[in-house]
């Protein structure tokens, strides 16, 4: 490693991204929305799950990850959702059940780095982030809110401005409505754009465009200090950026399912991910050791890097030289040009 491109800086910052249905909740954050407004969940995801093939035999190509927004607003719009709105989607983000150590989880990680930085003479700070192709308003509503740093989502927008909104002196007053546009939409493509965000700190700071150019050593939270913690093949994508830059990614799986399991293990085998296990973060289980121990591995890393950029980069201060100990030395005899150092090959970067 080019010792010029090691950051000489103590801070650090580490960062759990994490993905929310079948992560952090056993199954599809949805769930309390559809038994609110009495909705047979499955038939919800039947009839999701064929729109693809019925509108390409119209021309049409539709998102798989999102087309079920539409459907949802389509619900909205003929009756079955009437009235559904982005405060009550956060009040029923409150029914989300959760998975075993959650949202305790967040906290005693974070508190892991802080010790393992202080160990070390490091100042460690670690951030938690959800990326999802869920419903921002229904996480933000979720006892998993108050425990993270940021959260990505899907949103909708409840009153959209009209065709030449510009033209108004005065518009509309805010009137009770209901969610009728699609405000974020985010695929399994998309979340990469958003683990760029979080990587060069354009989320912390909006004038650091997501597409401007920042050096490595420069970025908030570099690639090789994030672990992403997914369900599945879904998040494929995400799992390949972190891993290519450096950073762990890792699977997880509901005990029930052994398809589950076996879907994660064929992840591990095509080099996907670093490691899967059950998505139980409980202390006392392998998952939550799992990240540990990758929090100790980006942490000594980081120590390493810091140890090897002082070597490197600060030269040693000049020293007194004695006349006794010059004698018999090179500086005691007469100089002469020194040999040329023999010729080296060029490094290829």
């Amino acid at each position: 490693m080019d010792p010029s491109e090691i950051n000489l800086r103590t801070h650090h910052t580490l960062a759990c991204i994490w993905d929310f249905d079948k992560t952090l909740t056993p199954g599809y954050m949805q769930v309390p929305l559809f038994e609110e407004y009495g909705i047979d969940e499955t038939k919800f995801w039947i009839e999701v799950n064929r729109l693809p093939e019925l509108y390409a035999r119209r021309g049409i190509h539709v998102s798989k990850d999102t087309v079920y927004l539409n459907h949802l607003l389509s619900y909205v719009k003929n009756g079955p959702l009437r009235g559904l709105t982005n405060k009550k989607l956060r009040e029923l983000g409150a029914r989300i059940p959760l998975c075993p150590g959650v949202p305790e989880v967040f906290g005693k990680l974070r508190d892991y780095a802080k010790k393992l930085g202080e160990e070390r003479s490091l100042d460690i700070d670690l951030e938690h982030y959800i990326v999802s192709t869920g419903l921002a308003e229904m996480i933000r509503g979720s006892a998993v809110a108050p425990h993270v740093d940021g959260i990505y989502g899907c949103e909708f927008i409840e009153q959209p401005l009209p065709p030449h909104y510009t033209e108004q002196d005065e518009l509309a007053l805010e009137l009770p409505s209901e969610i009728s546009q699609i405000g974020v939409m985010v695929d399994n493509t998309i979340k990469t754009r958003f683990i760029f965000e979080i990587n060069k700190g354009s989320n912390k700071n909006p004038e650091i465009d997501v597409n401007a150019v920042v050096r490595p050593q420069d970025r908030r939270v570099p690639f090789e200090n994030m672990v992403y913690v997914a369900d599945g093949p879904s998040d494929v994508p995400v799992f390949s950026v972190v891993r290519k830059g450096g950073g762990f990614a890792y699977a997880v799986y509901s005990r029930e399912s052994r398809a589950e399991r076996r879907q994660n293990d064929t992840l591990q085998e095509c080099k996907r991910v670093n490691g899967y296990g059950p998505n139980d973060y409980r202390d006392t289980d392998f998952t939550f050791d799992w990240l540990c121990m990758r929090l100790e591995d980006m942490v000594n890393r980081i120590r390493k890097e810091r140890d090897y950029a002082l070597q490197s980069q600060i030269a040693q201060p000049p020293r007194h030289l004695h006349a006794g100990a010059l004698a018999g030395s090179a500086a005691a005899r007469p100089q002469t040009d020194p040999e040329p150092p023999p010729p080296q090959q060029p490094s290829l970067f």
